[in-house]
């Protein structure tokens, strides 16, 4: 046993749990709350509104069409400019400029734009027949959407909404390259990027954050596939053909 803990790969993975904590802190809370708020944003751009769907436009465009890496900086930098006038004064200082509440906002707005584009994508791949079957027996605008428009968008766009919240969780390691690390509060990169600067060894330690990356996204693959799974239940799925050896020597 004492061989097994002496052994850098392994002390690497014990070393770096703590760390990759921080990203599926971060992760954790910005998915459930950025996918209500896509699909409002996804409602609002299709909404017959104009000012609501332009304002929802306007949002997703502004978001997906500027990197994550300069919205972290951005919104830092508003937060650190009003805390003279606006955060000192009502005692939130230490709240509002934490990257464990900052993190997690820029994320949430980000990664929203994205699923949001999902999400109108889905809505506007409804199956026509299904509404108007739904008019036809007479349904209100409400029992129209919870009945027919939100299964089938949420069927429709949950493989790529998964590739979304995978992305979501590969994009924490931004959160402490933009914003001040605060005592041991480092994730897997930083952490990862501390050991390397102590022996050089970028094989070992990076390899050994990529590992937890790529454990934690199999994760999430596996959990939202069960959900796929769940939403299509109702769908006859294909048989695969089974492979057979049944040579024709004589035609």
């Amino acid at each position: 046993m004492d061989w097994l803990l002496d052994n850098a790969f392994v002390q690497d993975i014990i070393t770096l749990a703590r760390p990759a904590t921080f990203n599926l802190y971060f992760a954790l809370i910005s998915i459930p709350l950025g996918f209500p708020f896509a699909m409002l944003l996804a409602l609002g751009k299709n909404s017959g509104n104009r000012l609501i769907s332009w304002l929802s436009r306007a949002y997703i465009y502004a978001f997906r069409g500027s990197p994550l890496f300069i919205q972290f900086f951005m919104f830092y930098s508003f937060a650190l400019s009003l805390n003279r006038t606006l955060w000192k004064p009502m005692g939130i200082d230490d709240i509002v400029l934490h990257p464990l509440f900052l993190g997690p906002l820029v994320l949430v707005l980000n990664t929203s734009a994205y699923a949001a584009e999902i999400f109108y994508g889905a809505l506007k791949t409804v199956p026509k027949g299904e509404i108007e079957a739904a008019r036809a027996m007479g349904m209100s605008k409400w029992q129209e959407f919870w009945s027919v428009t939100w299964p089938n968008t949420i069927r429709l766009a949950w493989p790529a909404y998964t590739n979304e919240v995978v992305f979501l969780f590969h994009a924490t390691v931004l959160v402490y390259f933009t914003l001040p690390v605060i005592n041991e509060q480092k994730d897997l990169m930083n952490k990862a990027g501390e050991l390397f600067e102590k022996d050089y060894n970028v094989f070992l330690h990076f390899s050994v954050a990529a590992l937890y990356f790529i454990v934690i996204s199999m994760m999430i693959f596996f959990v939202f596939g069960l959900v796929h799974k769940y939403l299509t239940r109702h769908l006859k799925k294909e048989e695969t053909p089974k492979f057979r050896f049944n040579p024709k020597y004589m035609r």
